[in-house]
C-alpha cells in the first residue's frame, strides 16, 4: 500500500517511551498517519495535555495540530497499527486490527502513568478492508464530547486530547466534513489482541502479549502463583466493575464487540453510544444492532460473554493440561456473576441514598425501574429527584421552598399511576429513616453520585449538526458544562432537560 509520507519533526513536548513497538513484527504494521489537506484544531484538552507534560503554549500551536492531524509525525514517534481479532455481534473475526487509527506511542505521564497516544481517523492501514481509514467529523466530536463526560462522571474510560478538521471530506451516505481524534488511554490492548494470537495457535506470541499487558497494567499478578490466572481474575473483576458502572449512568455502549473490550478496564470506542432518556431495559439506538444484542439491560451479560472468549483465548497459558486449564479458566468466570451484582447493587444503592446492605433493597429499588420501565421515566431526572424526596417532605402542599415543590412535582409526573408511585414512596422513606443519617446528608451525598448533567442525545446531536454548519458554540457549551455533571447550575436546565418528542433521538451511528 503506497501512502503518502508525513514529514518527521522534532518535538520535545512530546517524550515518548515506547513499548508495544518493541514486541515482535507481528504484533503490528507499521504505518504513518496519512497527511491531510487543511487541519484546523477544533477542541484540545489542555489540562489532559499538562498531565502528559504538554505545555499550553504548545498544544495551542501549529506544531500540535500538524501532529494531532497526522500531518507531522514527532520525533521519537513509531507510528503502527495494532494487530487483533473479534467477535462482531457474535460472529468471529479471525483479523481486524486498526483499520482508520495509529497508535503514535507511549507518554509518560507527570503522574508517573504510561499513555498510549492513539490517532483515530488518521487514515489507511494494512487492516483497512477496504475502507478509507477516514473519519466524519461527527462521530470525533462525539467522541471527544462523551468520553470527556464519563471521565467527569468517575467512569474508567479513554480520554479526547484532541479533535481536528481535515479540510477533506469522506463519502457515507453523503459527503462529510473529516475529522482525526486523538485520543488517550493506559492501554488499547483488547480482548481481540488476545484472540488474535489464539486463533492462530501462536502460543509464544499470546505469552508474550499476556507477559507484556501483567508488567504495564497487572504487575501484582507477576507475583501470583499462577499469572495467568491471576491477569485473567483482574480483567473479570475490572469488567464486572466497568459495566455496573455504566448500568448506573443509563450508559448504552452500542457496540459491545470483543474488540472493543479494553484489557485495561476502560470504556473503549464511542460508536454508537448513547445514554438512556426514558428507562427501559430493552433500549437500543445503534443502527447496525438490529437484533438488541447490545441492549442495555443485556450489557452486562454480554460482559460474561467477551470474558468467557478472553478466558478460551487464555487456555494455553493456564495449565499444561487442557482439562485444568478449562477448569480454572470455569472457575473465574462463575465469579463474574457475584461479582457484577455486588458492584451493581452498590451503584444503585448509593443512587437510592442507601449505604448499608439489607435485604429488602434490590425489591425496592427493582419496583422502581419496573415503575420506570412501565412508563418511560427519566432515569437521569428520576435519580436526581429522587435527592429532593430524600429530605422527607411528604408533598408539595405549604412547602416554602418553590423549587423543591416543582422538584417533586415534576418526579412525581414521570409516574402515570400516582398511588403506586406514593406506596413505593413511602416504603423508601421508612427505609431511609433506618440508615442513622440526617435526611440532608443522605440527600446531598445522592447529589453526588445522580447527575444533573449527563451527555444528552438530542444535545450531543444538536452540536454536531451546528459543527457541521461552521459553529461550534453548541459544542464548546456543551463540553464545558459536562466537566461538572453533579453540580446543578440553573442556566445549564436546558441542558440538562430530556428531550421534547420532536427532539428525541433514536438512532446513533458509528462513522464507519
Amino acid at each position: 500500500m503506497k501512502m503518502k509520507q508525513t514529514t518527521v519533526i522534532a518535538a520535545p513536548e512530546i517524550r515518548f517511551d515506547n513499548s508495544f513497538a518493541a514486541l515482535p513484527a507481528r504484533f503490528y504494521a507499521k504505518v504513518e498517519p496519512q497527511p491531510v489537506k487543511a487541519p484546523e484544531i477544533l477542541a484540545v484538552n489542555v489540562p489532559l495535555g499538562e498531565q502528559l507534560g504538554l505545555a499550553p503554549d504548545w498544544l495551542a500551536g501549529p506544531e500540535a495540530m500538524a501532529v494531532f492531524a497526522g500531518n507531522r509525525v514527532p520525533e521519537g514517534a513509531q507510528p503502527l497499527a495494532m494487530a487483533y481479532a473479534g467477535h462482531q455481534f457474535g460472529h468471529f473475526v479471525p483479523q481486524l486490527g486498526d483499520g482508520r487509527a495509529v497508535l503514535l506511542g507511549e507518554v509518560i505521564g507527570t503522574d508517573g502513568v504510561r499513555w498510549d497516544m492513539h490517532l483515530k481517523g488518521a487514515g489507511r492501514t494494512p487492516f483497512s478492508r477496504g475502507g478509507d481509514g477516514r473519519a466524519p467529523l461527527g462521530p470525533v466530536l462525539r467522541e471527544y464530547l462523551v468520553s470527556e463526560a464519563m471521565h467527569a462522571l468517575g467512569i474508567p474510560t479513554t480520554r479526547a486530547l484532541a479533535a481536528v478538521a481535515t479540510g477533506e471530506s469522506v463519502l457515507r451516505e453523503e459527503p462529510l466534513p473529516g475529522g482525526v481524534l486523538t485520543r488517550i488511554s493506559r492501554s488499547l490492548i483488547r480482548v481481540g489482541h488476545f484472540q488474535y494470537f489464539a486463533a492462530r495457535e501462536d502460543v509464544l506470541a499470546l505469552a508474550m502479549l499476556a507477559d507484556y499487558v501483567i508488567d504495564r497494567l497487572v504487575p501484582a499478578a507477576a507475583e501470583a502463583e499462577n499469572p495467568y490466572l491471576a491477569l485473567l481474575e483482574h480483567v473479570i473483576a475490572t469488567q464486572a466493575q466497568l459495566i455496573a458502572q455504566w448500568q448506573g449512568v443509563g450508559f448504552i455502549h452500542g457496540v459491545m464487540n470483543t474488540d472493543n473490550c479494553s484489557i485495561a478496564g476502560e470504556t473503549l470506542d464511542y460508536g454508537p453510544c448513547a445514554f438512556l432518556d426514558g428507562y427501559h431495559p430493552e433500549t437500543v439506538f445503534s443502527y447496525i444492532d438490529r437484533m438488541g444484542r447490545y441492549a442495555f439491560g443485556r450489557q452486562p451479560e454480554i460482559g460474561k460473554w467477551n470474558l468467557l472468549q478472553f478466558a478460551g483465548a487464555l487456555l494455553p497459558l493456564l495449565a499444561r493440561s487442557e482439562d485444568q486449564a478449562v477448569r480454572l479458566a470455569q472457575q473465574a468466570i462463575e465469579t463474574y456473576d457475584d461479582q457484577f451484582a455486588n458492584a451493581y447493587w452498590d451503584v444503585m444503592g448509593a443512587k437510592l441514598g442507601l449505604s448499608e446492605k439489607r435485604e429488602e433493597d434490590q425489591a425496592l429499588c427493582r419496583d422502581l425501574l419496573k415503575m420506570m420501565q412501565d412508563d418511560l421515566a427519566d432515569y437521569t431526572l428520576t435519580f436526581r429527584l429522587l435527592a429532593t424526596a430524600a429530605e422527607g417532605q411528604d408533598d408539595t402542599n405549604g412547602m416554602n421552598d418553590t423549587n423543591a415543590a416543582a422538584d417533586l412535582a415534576a418526579l412525581e409526573g414521570q409516574f402515570a399511576d400516582r398511588n403506586r408511585w406514593r406506596d413505593w414512596l413511602a416504603r423508601w422513606r421508612r427505609r431511609l429513616q433506618a440508615e442513622q443519617r440526617p435526611l440532608a446528608v443522605i440527600a446531598e451525598q445522592m447529589r453526588q453520585v445522580n447527575p444533573f448533567l449527563i451527555a444528552r442525545n438530542h444535545r450531543v446531536e444538536q452540536a454536531i449538526a451546528a459543527a457541521y454548519r461552521g459553529d461550534l458554540r453548541p459544542f464548546e457549551m456543551l463540553h464545558e458544562a459536562l466537566k461538572q455533571p453533579f453540580e446543578e447550575k440553573p442556566h445549564l436546565a436546558a441542558l440538562a432537560a430530556p428531550p421534547k418528542p420532536h427532539e428525541q433521538v433514536r438512532q446513533t451511528f458509528c462513522g464507519t
